[in-house]
């Protein structure tokens, strides 16, 4: 580094916060609109979340309820459906990150090796298309497809053989397949963008050089694309594990039936349940709150464990 330029960092430094921010003032505009609805939707609400550790009336307000401690988390804690609730939680994210996960990043490793413009941009377009889909429209679709009386997956499973007494959608067994499956087609290809515009910074003088040297096809993807994509992988998956209980809430509501409900029910849809349709508030925001905490101590562990084993975190 040149002596001015290190006169010129020395300089910056001795700056206060404010001259800094007065020197880009623009800049933290910009950042007004973003910071007020966080502050709106994200930290106000909170103050509502007392109402977890309190026999919370209407009429008595937030604070005038009296406090009770941590009975609505034992209650949850001994409800006979606390562990199903839990165990259905986990493994349909485990499984929806196992499963759903890759696939973004496989479709990026093969679509940045298309040479045909036209057919790259038709691919995509149709790969990331069903991501605008609502879920409300993907779900009426789901038991379209797979109803008992003429449903097009049910009449191709009946012509194999299959028994449908009941049908596919009620069958516990199948939930979570159902509810995997129709993430990846919704989802795969619009998390495939996230991947694409990191490959976009790939320098080509990589490849060309890989090529002179002998590298086919296969050698540049693991070599060059992958290593690559490496801090961008670690970064969604951190982000993944630390939503691990927020499982979609509308999928699951919308495919829950009386008989599926074994697999189906979550503690997301139970705490609407209770909460919206009971009316126990209390008792729903701490079921919630337990799901959060959850949330933030996974999100801590894996960002440890990623920084620690390939130097990436968001701390």
């Amino acid at each position: 580094m040149s002596t001015k330029a290190s006169n010129n960092m020395t300089m910056i430094h001795k700056k206060t916060l404010l001259q800094r921010m007065a020197s880009c003032w623009q800049l933290y505009l910009l950042l007004i609109p973003g910071i007020l609805l966080t502050v709106i939707y994200k930290y106000i609400p909170m103050y509502g979340v007392q109402i977890a550790f309190r026999d919370y009336n209407a009429s008595l307000g937030f604070w005038n309820s009296p406090f009770v401690g941590f009975k609505w988390f034992q209650k949850f804690f001994t409800n006979y459906k606390c562990m199903a609730l839990i165990k259905n939680t986990v493994l349909i994210s485990l499984y929806s990150i196992l499963w759903t996960f890759p696939i973004p990043i496989i479709l990026s490793l093969m679509m940045n090796q298309l040479r045909f413009e036209k057919f790259k941009k038709v691919s995509q377009t149709i790969l990331y298309a069903p991501h605008f889909v609502s879920v409300m429209i993907v779900c009426g679709m789901l038991r379209i497809f797979l109803s008992p009386y003429g449903g097009l997956i049910s009449m191709i499973a009946s012509a194999l053989g299959a028994d449908l007494s009941v049908g596919i959608l009620d069958r516990p067994e199948y939930f979570r397949t159902i509810y995997i499956a129709s993430s990846i087609w919704q989802d795969a290809g619009w998390g495939m963008i996230i991947y694409m515009a990191t490959l976009s910074g790939v320098d080509p003088a990589l490849h060309e050089a890989a090529k002179v040297d002998g590298a086919n096809t296969w050698q540049r993807i693991i070599h060059i694309d992958f290593p690559a994509l490496v801090p961008m992988i670690m970064i969604q998956l951190i982000m993944s594990f630390g939503n691990l209980m927020n499982v979609g809430f509308e999928k699951a509501f919308l495919l829950q039936t009386d008989l599926n409900s074994a697999s189906s029910e979550i503690i997301a849809t139970y705490v609407y349940e209770q909460g919206m349709l009971k009316s126990m508030y209390s008792f729903s925001t701490a079921v919630g709150l337990f799901n959060t905490i959850v949330n933030i101590v996974l999100l801590i562990i894996v960002n440890r464990i990623s920084k620690k084993a390939a130097g990436i975190s968001f701390i």
